[in-house]
C-alpha cells in the first residue's frame, strides 16, 4: 500500500480544509499519516483512516532552541520508519521541511508561489488545490468540488437540546499561534444586532469561541443568550455546532469545523476569498463584502494589505445576514437543501422566522 505523510499542524481551519484532499488520496489506496499540532489532533483522531502524529506546536514554534530541538527529536522518533511514497509539507515556509528531515520519500512536496504545480491557484477551492498538489497533477484540471469529510460519529453534546431552533454565533476567533487577523472579523456590534433580532423571533442563541475570545462576551451581556465562550474543548464545540440548525461566523476556525457538521452555515468574508474557503456542501453560504473595492481580496496567502477601516466586512449588513437566515431555515423546513454559494451585498427583505 502506498504511504502519504502530510505535514499540517494548524490552524484548525487549514487542517480541516486539507482533510478532503487526504481522504481523496486514501480513496486511491494511500495509507495516510499526518503530523499535526496538539490543537488539531483530537479532530483528526475522529477519522480512523488517519494515523495521527501529534507534535506540541507551542514548544516547536514558541520556545527556546533546546526545547525546540527536543520536540523535533521526539517527533522524528514518532514518525514510522520506511519509505513514504509522498511526503507533503503543506506550507510555503521552507522551515517546516525540518519536521521531516530524516524521512525517506520518493516524492517530496512543499507549497511554493514560484511553481504552478505546488501553488494554491486563486479562484479555486483550497481543498481541490490540496488534492491537486498531493496527487502530483500538473495539468489545468478543474476543481473537483471536494466536500468536507464529516467524522463517522460526533462527541457527546455538551448542552441539552430545547424546542427552540438553536443558532450558534462565533463572533471572535481569527487568531492563531502566530498572529491575530482582526481584519477577518465582522464588527461585533453587528453580531449583537443579529442576536437580538433572532431572540425576538424565538431562537435559542449560543455564543461560542475559545478562551482567547472572552473579550467578545461583555458586548452580549444584556441579552438572554447562552454564552459558552472558553468553556468547551474543541470536540465539545464540534458537537455543539453539529446540534445547531444554523451557525453564523466569519472566516475563522469554527467556520471550517461547522463545515464537517450538519449545521447550516453563513460565513462572512471580506479580505479573504470565499471561493477558496467556503465549505463545499449543502446549506453553506458566503456573504462577501467589499463589492466594487479594487483591493478585494487583499490577503495574498501570507499578509493583508494595510487597512484602517475594514470597510469590506462592514459592507455586509445585518439585514443581509438575517435574510440568509430566512432562506436557509426555509430550505431546511422544506427539506430542499441549497447548493454552496457566494453572495455579495444587495437589498434584502425583512426576516420572518418559520413557525
Amino acid at each position: 500500500m502506498p504511504r502519504l505523510l502530510v505535514v499540517k499542524l494548524g490552524a484548525i481551519g487549514d487542517v480541516v480544509m486539507a482533510l478532503p484532499a487526504a481522504h481523496a488520496m486514501h480513496a486511491q489506496g494511500y495509507e495516510i499519516h499526518w503530523i499535526c499540532g496538539l490543537t488539531a489532533a483530537p479532530v483528526l483522531s475522529l477519522y480512523p483512516w488517519i494515523h495521527v502524529i501529534p507534535v506540541d506546536e507551542k514548544k516547536l514554534l514558541h520556545s527556546g532552541k533546546l526545547s525546540t530541538f527536543r520536540t523535533l527529536l521526539a517527533l522524528w522518533k514518532a514518525i514510522p520508519s520506511g519509505t513514504f511514497d509522498v511526503c507533503a509539507t503543506l506550507y510555503f515556509d521552507t522551515r517546516y521541511k525540518l519536521l521531516t528531515w530524516p524521512v525517506r520519500a520518493r516524492r517530496r512536496v512543499l507549497l511554493s508561489q514560484a511553481s504552478r504545480a505546488t501553488s494554491l491557484l486563486p479562484g479555486r477551492h483550497h481543498t481541490d488545490e490540496y488534492f491537486r498538489v498531493l496527487s502530483g497533477r500538473t495539468d489545468n484540471v478543474a476543481p473537483h468540488q471536494l466536500a468536507p469529510v464529516p467524522p463517522a460519529s460526533f462527541p457527546q453534546l455538551p448542552l441539552p437540546r430545547t424546542n427552540k431552533p438553536r443558532i450558534v454565533l462565533v463572533p471572535a476567533g481569527a487568531k492563531n499561534l502566530l498572529r491575530d487577523d482582526a481584519l477577518r472579523r465582522w464588527p461585533i456590534e453587528n453580531y449583537v444586532a443579529v442576536a437580538a433580532s433572532l431572540l425576538e423571533l424565538g431562537a435559542e442563541i449560543i455564543l461560542a469561541g475559545g478562551p482567547d475570545d472572552q473579550w467578545a462576551s461583555p458586548h452580549f451581556a444584556h441579552l438572554p443568550i447562552i454564552n459558552v465562550i472558553g468553556k468547551h474543548k474543541l470536540l465539545e464545540t464540534l458537537a455543539l455546532l453539529n446540534s445547531a440548525v444554523l451557525t453564523i461566523t466569519h472566516d475563522t476556525g469554527p467556520l471550517h469545523l461547522a463545515g464537517i457538521t450538519r449545521t447550516a452555515l453563513i460565513g462572512i468574508f471580506g479580505p479573504t476569498d470565499p471561493r477558496g474557503r467556503l465549505p463545499q456542501r449543502a446549506n453553506s453560504v458566503a456573504l462577501w463584502g467589499g463589492e466594487g473595492f479594487a483591493c478585494r481580496p487583499c490577503y495574498d496567502g501570507r499578509d493583508y494589505a494595510p487597512c484602517t477601516n475594514n470597510a469590506c466586512m462592514a459592507q455586509i449588513t445585518t439585514a443581509m445576514v438575517l435574510a440568509e437566515v430566512q432562506t436557509l431555515l426555509n430550505a431546511i423546513r422544506s427539506n430542499n437543501p441549497l447548493p454552496p454559494r457566494v453572495r455579495t451585498p444587495k437589498h434584502t427583505p425583512p426576516l420572518v422566522m418559520p413557525s
